[in-house]
């Protein structure tokens, strides 16, 4: 679910320096910066070393398209440094020297509010070995949450899904109640209960959820990557379970909701869940039933509360 937040953008080179400052593990260094901004002038860049290539420094240059607020607004995101972190991590690409970053080129800005909320950038990083480019194409969006909500009832268990329009893939899509995080904070608990709530009217509780996507082995992260060879999200999964009684599922069938004044276009649809491996192709939905079924097999679930 797309949000509309507020966030400061500094002005000051002085400011801007300040909050490129990462942890002690992923700290960049300010080396240039160039602000011209006439027809004849060169593009806008600006030089960071990083803490696993301290003799490689970086250059991160503006599209032609890309204003100078764009330009700063894109380096200081949460979006780019958090790209940065994740490439040097344990993990990480550039982890053991065998690869180099020498240049990033930003090449879009989608502003929600005053926030960044898309990223499109080229990041040429370097095969030492070889001497050849690995693909680099990023549309950085950054972490999200799903919710796989069932019901019993009547002793039949429904799956809560909602029916929203999707224009990147021209179609209605059924899926799980989900959103972006809005902001830097990392609260992915509390923006599933939020999206829930937002999406379709159920109120849930923090202790009631169960992360589906913790049981995964830790050298993942613990989040799903649906498209990791062109997008940076990363989506932690949840459960609820509860029980109600069969005027709850009614209720809930096709009920409108979602932030109208923002666009959105969303209906409730509840189905069987033994039939809710087939009604969509929303990855979000099979990644969760996967994990559910096998986190169910190996007994990793909390007992149903009545």
């Amino acid at each position: 679910m797309t949000r509309f937040l507020q966030a400061s953008v500094p002005l000051s080179l002085s400011s801007l320096s300040k909050r490129l400052s990462l942890s002690s593990s992923t700290r960049l260094q300010l080396r240039s910066f160039c602000c011209k901004m006439s027809s004849d002038s060169q593009p806008l860049t600006q030089s960071i070393t990083l803490p696993s290539q301290l003799t490689e420094p970086v250059e991160i240059v503006a599209a032609p398209n890309i204003s100078h607020s764009e330009f700063r607004s894109a380096i200081d995101s949460s979006l780019f440094k958090q790209w940065l972190k994740n490439m040097e991590s344990e993990n990480g690409v550039l982890y053991g020297g065998a690869l180099s970053l020498r240049r990033v080129l930003i090449q879009g800005v989608d502003m929600f509010g005053k926030r960044i909320g898309f990223l499109k950038f080229v990041a040429d990083v370097f095969d030492k070995e070889t001497g050849k480019k690995v693909p680099g194409i990023v549309f950085a969006r950054g972490p999200a949450v799903a919710v796989l909500i069932l019901l019993d009832s009547e002793d039949k268990t429904y799956a809560v899904l909602t029916e929203q329009v999707r224009i990147p893939v021209g179609r209605v899509i059924l899926e799980l109640p989900a959103g972006m995080l809005g902001d830097e904070k990392g609260d992915f608990l509390g923006t599933a209960i939020r999206e829930v709530e937002e999406e379709t009217g159920i109120c849930l509780k923090k202790e009631d959820m169960v992360d589906l996507t913790a049981f995964l082995n830790q050298s993942t992260g613990g989040r799903i990557f649906p498209s990791p060879g062109g997008c940076d999200e990363e989506i932690s999964l949840f459960l609820y379970r509860g029980q109600v009684n069969k005027e709850i599922i009614e209720q809930l069938q096709g009920k409108e909701t979602g932030l109208r004044e923002h666009g959105e276009l969303i209906k409730v649809c509840v189905v069987p869940y033994e039939k809710l491996w087939c009604m969509t192709a929303d990855a979000k939905v099979l990644a969760a039933i996967a994990l559910y079924e096998m986190a169910k097999k190996e007994g990793l679930l909390p007992h149903l509360k009545a």
